[in-house]
């Protein structure tokens, strides 16, 4: 099956999609990443130890704030008015470090996965800039979409999830 790439106009120039045309729904995305620490700085994190602050407190802000401004990141993306973003944040000694997921959800005409992984992104550099004067050796990994909902293509699940 061949897809053409909707940020191409027939010239295969880049442009923004045009949704005038699609109805407006509620619409709703997940997303994940993970800021893996050494043992050290994950003790630090978990005993509120870092230096700089409250570490999630300010990457959940963070992530929020960045949620929306995806279209002033992101050259093709549609300036959103982002109606709800929350981030939730795992603390594992397994990994060991954070796992964060990201919800956006918007009643509009095109969705907000953009909104969700940039949050869950930004939330990721802000746990790494807090504790970069610890440890220089951490590893932001594995940032993907989990599940969308709504629009003409309705629901979406990562299939390799648990």
């Amino acid at each position: 099956m061949t897809q053409e790439f909707s940020h191409l106009d027939s010239k295969g120039q880049a442009t923004m999609v045009d949704v005038s045309g699609k109805n407006i729904t509620a619409r709703k995305a997940l997303a994940s990443g993970k800021v893996i620490l050494n043992q050290d700085t994950f003790k630090m994190l978990t005993d509120k130890k870092i230096p700089k602050g409250d570490v999630l407190a300010t990457a959940r802000i963070a992530g929020i704030m960045a949620a929306k401004r995806v279209g002033e990141l992101i050259p093709l993306c549609h300036p959103l008015p982002v109606e709800h973003v929350s981030i939730e944040f795992i603390l594992s000694k397994d990994l060991p470090g954070v796992e964060i997921l990201a919800t956006a959800s918007i009643t509009a005409k095109t969705g907000v996965e953009m909104e969700a992984l940039t949050a869950v992104t930004v939330a990721a550099l802000t746990v790494y800039d807090m504790c970069k004067a610890i440890e220089k050796g951490i590893v932001i990994t594995d940032i993907k979409l989990l599940e969308k909902s709504g629009g003409k293509s309705g629901t979406w699940k990562r299939r390799d999830e648990k």
